[in-house]
């Protein structure tokens, strides 16, 4: 019975020192606003102000709500969409984004008191894709898809500027027509690559037929050349021997003794070769060859 007293006393201090926990906790006015973030203040629910990172002095009367500023994802499976001639196609998207600090008590009112906004995001993405695609062809969206791409990125951005938003990139995924247009791209694709690979042979053999039609021009002027110069020297031989007959004749006709003197020169030359037989035959008109009959001797 003595300890009684004491015990109480003990129970009365653990409770006192609990509610004094509780109301320093509760009356505690330093709070903090983590990186990437922004604090909003209210009373009563109305915003009395938007605070930085780091530590603040909170009243109890006030009440402060941690906002998320950095960037967010928000992605949109099988986005459906129609092309301008009637084409459907399917497109999953995954857009980046962020609340803009100037923003934060807009977005915090309207739309969310933490920064996320992915909901809006979405319906938006879905709505500009739609919107999009119908300008373009599907062969367009084909063979033009960074330039599909821009487009839906500046609309995105116009869109979502409403909600106090800022878009920093989006990435499309899994871009895909019918079963069917799929197929026909997919054969069209094979005739063209048909048709380029006849021409590239076409070409090739178009190539060819050059190369053999030059070497023959080569060949053929090579000839040409070759007859040219031959005919030339022959021409030139021909020219110095009638320029040599020339000066002969000139020279003949100028001294008849020369003539005799050649005739002799023949003669003798006959002569030397006779080996002193007559001829078996003699015609009535050849004439016969002179000789010196041996003399007989004196007496």
């Amino acid at each position: 019975m003595e300890n009684t007293p004491t015990v109480k006393s003990s129970i009365k201090f653990i409770v006192l020192g609990i509610i004094a926990v509780v109301l320093l906790t509760w009356l505690w006015p330093l709070r903090s606003v983590p990186t990437g973030s922004r604090g909003v203040i209210t009373v009563g629910g109305a915003i009395k102000g938007i605070e930085s990172e780091g530590f603040m002095l909170v009243a109890p009367w006030q009440s402060l709500s941690i906002f998320n500023i950095r960037a967010e994802e928000a992605a949109v499976e099988n986005a459906d969409g129609s092309t301008s001639d009637t084409q459907p196609v399917r497109v999953s998207l995954t857009v980046r984004y962020s609340i803009k600090p100037e923003k934060v008590a807009e977005v915090f009112e309207k739309y969310s008191h933490d920064g996320n906004l992915q909901s809006y995001v979405q319906t938006a993405t879905q709505e500009v894709f739609k919107a999009v695609t119908a300008k373009y062809t599907a062969p367009d969206l084909i063979g033009k898809r960074s330039l599909v791409s821009g487009d839906i990125l500046e609309a995105l951005r116009k869109k979502l500027d409403v909600y106090g938003a800022q878009v920093i990139n989006v990435d499309m995924r899994n871009f895909s027509f019918s079963q069917d247009y799929m197929a026909a791209i997919s054969a069209k694709v094979t005739q063209e690559q048909l048709r380029l690979g006849a021409e590239n042979k076409l070409k090739t053999v178009e190539s060819e037929q050059k190369q053999k039609v030059a070497i023959a021009e080569a060949e053929a002027s090579a000839l040409k050349a070759q007859a040219d110069g031959e005919a030339y020297q022959i021409l030139k031989l021909a020219t110095a021997q009638a320029d040599a007959l020339k000066v002969q004749n000139a020279a003949l006709a100028q001294n008849k003794d020369v003539l005799e003197l050649r005739r002799i020169e023949v003669e003798q030359t006959k002569a030397a070769k006779w080996d002193g037989q007559l001829p078996s035959a003699v015609y009535a008109s050849a004439p016969i060859p002179f000789f010196n009959a041996p003399s007989s001797p004196a007496r």
